[in-house]
């Protein structure tokens, strides 16, 4: 405001200017009337200026309520919704599914307050300019009528009564014809059919491979008269040699005849190869069932169960000869992943024998691939990860052997004996280890006499060095004097840690366990008391670093940190415990065997307390149960017993669980996961240790 008042003052001319400016303005003549309109029209601008200007009051009705300043000052807010507050919420309609009436939860909210139905179209649509086409061509047609009517007017003053009529009659029926409308309201339009393309197919054949068909018949007359030839093939061979030296003149029709039983002897060898696939073929078509259970059937009981899981049991796996030995060894091959291995032998000293090592196919369970019969009894074996065909060997008798499965002999291409190292107990254990600095393959063997010993090939010998041997009283032993010999443990298992390669850890009949060094070989780096009888079997975690399971004839499987001297889990399964086994998919999952032939499936991550499968595979009682072995790819085990029989089970979905995915995340997956959900286990038990020895 004062700013515009300075600005008024500015505009406002000074009187003596205003004075000059009048006297030099010439006289101008205004008329009175208009000067009267103009002041009455300022009057009327200056009431409405001062109208302007008053104060504005406030009517208020008598009846309003008083509020106070706090108040009046609250702001109130107001939320608009798009519901139907009319709309009803109460409906219901009967649900036949549940049998019973629910309410709706989904109610129309929409309201129509006004609806017309119209017959507008718009002005660029093509129905509105065909109507504006046919309204031109209508008042053409009116225009054209009104000039043929002023014409005709003209004209009729020519013309008489009864001609007119007869013109005005031909005039409305040609109109009548030529103003026919289309029915706005009811119209129904004609429309033209462009032509079709014609479709084109393009196709190319490739020349059909070449078939032959092939058949035959195979009866017992067939087979009575393949005899009769094979054997009149072995009465000629041993009349030849009987026979007299031939003059030269028959060699050339021996020699036709050799070339023929040469072609047929190769002919043979073929039809092995090929009985062997078709033996693979029918034992497919005649287990079907199994082999579609092994590879889709997946056990859905297992949703509605918490926690527990099952073994399905799929083939059962033996040889006619083996059938009195135990399974004393089993072994997966790492490269052929449907190969095993068996050893069968005798864990009674009274009933020793011969034993047989045998490699079975899950593509035929009735008959083994590989047979190799041992004058001893085998204790124990393991396949070459690197060289899938050399098979190390221990035996009852203490001696170690490589068996090569390309060779076609059944005898082993290394063994030890007496002069070679040959230990003086029976070999309970032994495991190849990665190839020397000179490429040689070596592998590890631990025995009842103490000795852990390493066996190298090299050439057509085997090479033996004494590695550590074992003592009762924890201190190794370097000499061999005889004062020595009472003192010295027995080794009944070992295993080799599967990232650091020379870490190691030796179970004994004493039942101890003791960690050991190939660098050093008079010391144990730590010994643990672990059982109350022989350990049977130890294992290093395929994942994480640390950890280590045993297992004992006295009915425990302890799980071990080797940082800490005591176990950090004990489980009593009520039976001896013949062999123990971590899964190579999880590292909390673990299986282990009983004498009273029960399966025992373990998942530290879902129970810490008990085993989640429990499950009985040999039904006598008499039945043993001795070994376990997971394979490494697919999600199965295999089992043997005292009576020569293997079991392959399929492990359940609850046995295998695996971190559910989430929708829009990436489940970690990994050794790094495996070793963290270990550790987040083990975590729990090492704060009370830590918090006492402190």
């Amino acid at each position: 405001m004062p700013q515009k008042a300075t600005s008024q003052k500015n505009k406002q001319v000074s009187p003596k200017v205003a004075s000059q400016s009048i006297k030099t303005a010439p006289p101008k003549a205004v008329k009175p009337a208009v000067k009267k309109k103009d002041d009455e029209n300022a009057t009327d601008m200056g009431d409405v200026a001062d109208e302007w200007m008053q104060g504005k009051t406030l009517l208020k009705p008598p009846d309003q309520l008083q509020l106070s300043e706090a108040e009046l000052k609250e702001e109130l807010t107001r939320v608009l919704t798009a519901n139907n507050p009319h709309a009803p919420q109460n409906i219901v309609r009967y649900s036949f599914k549940e049998r019973c009436y629910k309410p709706i939860s989904n109610v129309d909210q929409l309201a129509i307050h006004f609806s017309l139905d119209g017959n507008m179209l718009h002005k660029d649509s093509d129905e509105a300019r065909r109507q504006k086409a046919r309204m031109s061509i209508a008042e053409e047609y009116v225009a054209d009528s009104i000039a043929v009517d002023g014409s005709e007017d003209g004209r009729k003053e020519n013309l008489g009564p009864d001609e007119e009529k007869g013109e005005s009659e031909d005039k409305g029926t040609r109109g009548k014809k030529e103003q026919k409308l289309t029915n706005q309201f009811n119209f129904s339009e004609r429309a033209s059919q462009t032509h079709n393309n014609p479709l084109r197919e393009k196709a190319s054949q490739t020349e059909p491979p070449p078939r032959a068909n092939f058949s035959a018949i195979a009866n017992q007359w067939e087979i009575y008269d393949y005899y009769i030839v094979e054997l009149q093939k072995q009465e000629r061979t041993k009349e030849k040699q009987k026979a007299p030296p031939v003059k030269k003149e028959d060699e050339k029709s021996k020699k036709k005849q050799s070339t023929t039983e040469s072609q047929s002897d190769d002919i043979t060898k073929v039809s092995s190869k090929v009985v062997q696939i078709l033996e693979r073929m029918v034992n497919q078509n005649r287990f079907d069932d199994i082999a579609q259970d092994f590879k889709y059937f997946e056990d859905a009981s297992d949703e509605f169960r918490e926690q527990e899981g099952t073994l399905l049991p799929l083939w059962k796996f033996q040889y006619e000869k083996a059938k009195k030995l135990a399974v004393t060894a089993l072994c997966w091959s790492q490269v052929y992943k449907d190969l095993f291995a068996v050893g069968h032998g005798s864990y009674d000293f009274t009933k020793q024998g011969h034993g047989m090592l045998l490699f079975y196919s899950l593509k035929n369970s009735t008959y083994p691939e590989f047979i190799f019969k041992t004058d001893s009894g085998i204790m124990c074996l393991d396949i070459h990860v690197g060289h899938p065909h050399l098979v190390a060997v221990g035996f009852y008798d203490g001696s170690v052997a490589v068996y090569n499965m390309k060779e076609m002999g059944t005898q082993p291409i290394h063994k030890s004996t007496a002069m070679t190292g040959k230990h003086t107990d029976p070999v309970w254990q032994v495991k190849w280890q990665k190839d020397d600095m000179d490429n040689h393959p070596n592998f590890f063997s631990v025995s009842s006499d103490g000795r852990v010993t390493s066996w190298t090939l090299v050439k057509n010998e085997l090479m033996y060095m004494d590695v550590i041997k074992l003592s009762v009283d924890g201190v190794a032993l370097e000499g061999q004097g005889d004062d020595q010999l009472p003192t010295m443990a027995c080794g009944t298992s070992f295993d080799f840690h599967k990232q650091i390669d020379y870490l190691y850890i030796v179970g004994t009949a004493e039942g101890k366990i003791h960690k050991c060094s190939k660098a050093y070989s008079s010391q144990f780096l730590e010994t643990y008391n672990a059982h109350n009888m022989a350990v049977d079997a130890v294992r290093w975690n395929h994942f994480h670093p640390k950890v280590f399971i045993s297992c004992s004839a006295d009915w425990t499987v302890k799980i071990w940190d080797q940082t800490i001297n005591t176990p950090m889990f004990t489980f009593d399964l009520n039976a001896p415990v013949g062999d123990v086994a971590w899964a190579p998919y999880s590292s909390t999952v673990f299986a282990a065997v009983t004498t009273d032939g029960k399966v025992h499936v373990f998942d530290l991550n879902v129970n810490k307390y008990k085993a989640i499968c429990e499950q009985l595979v040999v039904a006598k009682k008499k039945n043993k149960l001795t070994h376990v072995e997971f394979n490494p790819v697919h999600p199965i085990i295999i089992v043997g017993d005292d009576r020569g029989y293997v079991t392959c089970l399929k492990v359940s979905p609850n046995l295998r669980k695996m971190p559910k995915e989430k929708k829009g995340q990436d489940v970690p997956k990994g050794p790094e996961v495996e070793v963290a959900k270990m550790e987040k286990i083990l975590s729990l038990l090492r704060e009370p240790t830590s918090a006492v020895k402190k």
